[in-house]
């Protein structure tokens, strides 16, 4: 038993040592068991499944027009600021792809390969376009960040599944894109686990940064997540919001960062 346990012990530090690489963009070194190209393919899969089983706003609705607006502004500027770093390399094999669905949850998330979703319920919130950005921003962010694949591969270590998507979906497929699914928040009814503050910090500072250089006035964050506090008030507490950290602490963060995104990266359209 002994010699059982010291072997798994062996195997998952090397797993570990040998899994970690750099994030281009944030310097930090990840857990990374899955590949870019293995869960960008995965999320298309799975991207197509939720639009199909969902509600998609209606092109050419308003609502609709706005979000595609914001985002497809957020990706010009992540693809100048990558282009720029010399880091367009960090971008192969995303297709972007922008919706709104009908939910009247707060929420929005982004899944590799720039596969972004906004719920309708979050539009009350963010009331205009700037805060919209912040949200979608920090959404991207999350993904460009691969925070998603970070903690898949964290999971896949804890249920021993550290062999990379292809062969986990072929020994247990169902097991494998649950823990997909939870670790990037898919869906209205899943108990996701919060980023973690590492996560959440780097997600706001570059998401924030993004949407700067986008145009959009930095500055809008603080009123929208003071609206996401408000609008939890009333005991259940939105999807988008219960993942992150208390409002105190995200709003003080924000001001510590906010001159350095006006300054540096704020553009006025």
């Amino acid at each position: 038993m002994k010699n059982l346990l010291l072997t798994s012990l062996v195997f998952c530090s090397l797993m570990v040592f040998f899994g970690c690489q750099r994030n281009a963009i944030t310097g930090r070194q990840q857990l990374a068991l899955v590949s870019e190209s293995e869960v960008q393919s995965l999320a298309a899969g799975q991207y197509k499944t939720f639009l199909t089983t969902n509600k998609v706003a209606g092109v050419g609705t308003k609502d609709a027009e706005m979000v595609k607006k914001v985002g497809n502004r957020i990706i010009a500027a992540i693809t100048k600021y990558y282009t720029n770093k010399g880091l367009s390399s960090e971008l192969q094999g995303y297709q972007w792809e922008v919706n709104l669905v009908d939910n009247k949850e707060m929420n929005a998330w982004c899944m590799p390969g720039g596969k972004i979703v906004v719920y309708t319920g979050l539009l009350p919130v963010t009331q205009d376009d700037a805060s919209l950005a912040v949200v979608m921003g920090h959404e991207i962010a999350h993904a460009l960040a691969r925070h998603g694949s970070e903690r898949m591969s964290q999971n896949m270590v804890q249920q021993g599944l550290g062999l990379g998507i292809s062969a986990a979906l072929s020994a247990k497929p169902a097991q494998t894109q649950e823990i997909f699914n939870t670790a990037y928040g898919i869906g209205s009814s899943i108990a996701m686990p919060a980023f973690s503050r590492k996560h959440e910090l780097e997600a706001d500072h570059f998401g924030l940064m993004f949407s700067s250089l986008a145009g959009y006035d930095p500055r809008k964050a603080i009123g929208f997540w003071q609206r996401m506090s408000a609008a939890s008030g009333g005991g259940k507490t939105p999807s988008l919001f219960s993942t992150h950290p208390s409002d105190e602490v995200r709003i003080a963060e924000l001001q510590k960062i906010m001159d350095e995104m006006v300054k540096n990266y704020y553009q006025k359209p």
